[in-house]
């Protein structure tokens, strides 16, 4: 049998003192570990494409197609990391010390060998706790790709390697974060998290107004094109936890925390608000206002524009004027429509049908309301993704319908336009779903939900390349939303599409691990395994999709193939494809 060889990019990382770690607390030890690895490493290894080959207690090698990928992969995390550390004193941080080389490798099954892996082990060796080495190899592929600094460290002479090997450091104290859209503009702008404010009322049934008035100054500052800001599901989930600025400003990635509260006591309310420096915890600005009700929006606009004016001067007043949005006629309309997105963002079945019932109260109120048509037709829409697949011919009508319904009240509102690519990928209508998704981001920069709309709309109709970007801009301007793995399934999907079979592997194999219960990828790993004449592995897969979802999964690979309307029949032929070369259909 012939030996398979080829050339890879191999990052081997382990983690400096473990033994002395797990001595001095073994379950303390091990949890934050696993913590790490769910919710950072595997994460970022997914998202550049990269598969890990062994794990070891205390440590990772894994493969990547691409050298930039897996630098980048590994300074966002060794950053990350760093920033995770912040909060522990020195003995008890768990620091990684990692290693990479692009070489040779020797493949055997799923497992990589040759002088190519030992020298990527022998840079994790040399580096400091929290540290990166590159080989000579590495380090001429991405110096004139990476705007990131490295010092020449010189020839190494290291363990069982004959020659020696020449190490460059990354200077990971004073680089720029290689986040996951690589080069993306995204990361030069100043960013926001815009907090839930606190319920100061006696009443925890007004919850809602006090979201509701976040949620507006997330909508309108978001439409600036100087800001980064993160969505409400994501700066949302620190809502009544004691957590630490530098938490915050490490797992969303900001630069700026706005923070405040809300009292409402019969037709008057106190709103509070103070904008916060993130990386110093100095106080920018804060104000407080006592108002009648009925001037609750204004309050909003002030706010805002103070935010705008205290992050960045140079923001101009008519930019301002332009992103801000027509308020309801009606305050009775305003506050069932936050009552309705406050169902809404707790993501389950039943809270959906909760949801429509205050957003159609909402538009029964003021038709005019743009906002809350937009948030209807998610509702339809999510509820299929993530639920009820088998209510697509009555849901998708609607979200249709309310979709149009917001474009047409409001053709600035980027997430009636995004609601509406999304409804009109699902229904086969590739070529208008694109336009509305372009013009969904052209109003809204900052928007997740018109970010991810971009990419499945890009996915679906027929530029998987081009999807990726937007997915991943969607994963950053939102960490933590509920539509993370669907995001993250596309990426997979738009692989696969672009034949690019070992990237979505790689995405789709680590969704499964840290998603077994999320079904879709099951069936891209099958196709994309088949392709790569992985026929054991794709029928292994086959079998745990048939364990856990039981024959319901297998009807899904054959029939519904001709039923699900956003498939192309190219894209359509090419997953059948897959199937077949795996000896699956």
């Amino acid at each position: 049998m012939p030996v398979i060889r080829r050339l890879v990019a191999i990052l081997a990382a382990d983690v400096a003192g473990y033994a002395r770690l797990v001595g001095a607390d073994e379950e303390d030890t091990f949890k934050r570990l696993r913590a790490y690895r769910r919710e950072l490493i595997d994460v970022r290894i997914a998202e550049y494409r990269g598969r890990i080959v062994q794990e070891t207690g205390d440590g990772l090698l894994v493969e990547f197609p691409s050298i930039v990928e897996a630098v980048r992969c590994a300074i966002e995390v060794q950053q990350q990391m760093a920033t995770r550390n912040d909060r522990f004193p020195a003995e008890r941080r768990i620091e990684f010390r990692m290693g990479i080389n692009l070489g040779d490798v020797i493949e055997e099954g799923s497992d990589i060998f040759g002088d190519g892996v030992n020298i990527a082990a022998r840079l994790e060796a040399l580096a400091e706790p929290g540290g990166l080495y590159l080989s000579a190899a590495a380090y001429d592929q991405v110096r004139d790709r990476i705007d990131f600094p490295f010092e020449d460290m010189g020839a190494q002479q290291v363990k069982n390697i004959a020659r020696p090997v020449r190490a460059y450091r990354a200077l990971l104290g004073t680089g720029r974060s290689a986040v996951a859209q690589g080069s993306s503009p995204l990361s030069d702008k100043p960013s926001i998290a815009v907090l839930a404010f606190t319920n100061m009322s006696d009443d925890p049934e007004q919850e809602f107004f006090a979201d509701g008035i976040a949620e507006d100054i997330i909508t309108v500052l978001s439409k600036s094109r100087s800001l980064l800001v993160i969505a409400r599901n994501s700066s949302f989930v620190y809502k009544g936890k004691a957590t630490a600025l530098s938490d915050i400003r490490r797992d969303l990635g900001v630069r700026y925390v706005l923070e405040g509260s809300v009292r409402k006591s019969g037709n008057r309310v106190r709103v509070t608000a103070q904008l916060i420096d993130a990386t110093t915890g100095g106080h920018l600005w804060a104000e407080r206002y006592d108002r009648d009700l009925a001037d609750i929006f204004a309050v909003q606009d002030e706010i805002t524009a103070s935010v705008s004016a205290a992050i960045q001067p140079a923001l101009e007043s008519s930019e301002r004027r332009r992103a801000a949005r027509k308020p309801p006629h009606s305050l009775d309309a305003w506050e069932s429509y936050h009552r309705g997105m406050w169902h809404f963002a707790k993501v389950e079945a039943a809270e959906y049908e909760k949801a429509r019932s205050f957003l159609q109260r909402s538009l029964e109120l003021d038709p005019q309301f743009a906002a809350a048509a937009a948030a209807l037709a998610l509702t339809y829409l999510n509820e299929i993704t993530l639920f009820r697949a088998d209510l697509r011919a009555v849901n998708v009508p609607l979200a249709m319908q309310h979709a149009i319904r917001a474009v047409a009240i409001d053709p600035t509102d980027a997430t009636g336009h995004a609601a509406l690519a999304r409804a009109l990928w699902i229904s086969g209508r590739h070529a208008e779903s694109l336009v509305q998704a372009d013009i969904a981001i052209d109003l809204d920069p900052s928007s997740a939900v018109a970010q991810g709309a971009q990419g499945g709309a890009r996915l679906w109709g027929g530029f998987p390349r081009e999807a990726i970007e937007p997915l991943r801009r969607a994963m950053r301007l939102s960490p933590f939303d509920p539509m993370t793995p669907l995001w993250l399934h596309f990426i997979a999907r738009a692989h696969y599409y672009a034949g690019e079979y070992d990237g979505s592997i790689a995405v789709a194999r680590q969704l499964g691990r840290s998603l077994p219960n999320f079904r879709q990828p099951y069936n891209t790993l099958i196709a994309a395994l088949g392709q790569v004449g992985r026929v054991e592995e794709a029928r292994a897969v086959m079998h745990e999709g048939l364990e856990r979802f039981g024959e319901r999964f297998r009807y899904f690979m054959s029939l519904p193939l001709d039923e699900i309307r956003e498939l192309r029949p190219e894209d359509r032929e090419h997953m059948i494809e897959g199937f077949r070369k795996a000896g699956l259909v």
